[in-house]
């Protein structure tokens, strides 16, 4: 009987460990099908990528180069990895509060501009249409303002904006709604990412040119 009772004992052991070892690979199987890898994303039909997800090449500070294969800004402010350009928390021995990163590449004379952020908790950063007097807030809305009242707006989770610029005139949304922006913008110029405050990550940046 006590023979018995081990056996019993041990096939019970195995059979909880293969259970286990099912729901674990299940979950991690379940985990990567709901977040594809950051390779696996591609413009869609009539867009062009404006960052690659591995590197800051096609952008730069005003008055310095293109910042070429380097993942890093020269101050760290700005970096990219697996898919997404970060915009990192000041380090007051490395440089200013403020900065902007811009891209070499002016934007079309008309667009549609789409991209995904996701801030941090009371993060403020900006997104600058052409030069540095047109702004659209690119923040944690709820804590950080301007836009307080969004419904549509996920906390600390990945956001969809969408800006579409004809002429002079600008409409922006955020998850399908209205931004209000009420900018005047010049007639070329490119796109630009402003740091401010902790840390804001910005990824699927790409552009369409749209018919005159």
């Amino acid at each position: 009987m006590k023979i018995a009772s081990a056996s019993h004992s041990h096939l019970v052991t195995r059979l909880t460990f293969f259970l286990t070892s099912a729901l674990l690979l299940t979950a991690t199987t379940f985990t990567h099908a709901a977040e594809p890898a950051a390779t696996d994303w591609t413009p869609e039909p009539g867009f062009k990528s404006l960052f690659n997800g591995k590197d800051l090449s096609g952008w730069h500070y005003q008055g310095e180069p293109d910042l070429g294969t380097a993942t890093k800004a020269t101050d760290e402010r700005y970096s990219a990895k697996d898919g997404i350009l970060a915009v990192n928390p000041e380090d007051k021995a490395k440089g200013p509060k403020l900065r902007q990163l811009w891209m070499l590449e002016n934007l079309p004379k008309h667009f549609v501009l789409k991209l995904q952020f996701r801030a941090s908790v009371n993060a403020d950063s900006g997104i600058f249409i052409r030069d540095i007097k047109n702004q659209l807030q690119c923040r944690d809305y709820l804590v950080a303002g301007p836009f307080k009242e969004l419904k549509q707006y996920k906390p600390q989770e990945w956001n969809d904006i969408e800006i579409t610029v004809t002429g002079g005139a600008i409409k922006a949304t955020c998850n399908g709604e209205v931004l209000p922006a009420p900018l005047k913008i010049p007639e070329s110029g490119p796109l630009g990412l402003e740091a401010d405050r902790n840390l804001m990550e910005y990824r699927h940046i790409q552009v369409k040119e749209l018919a005159e």
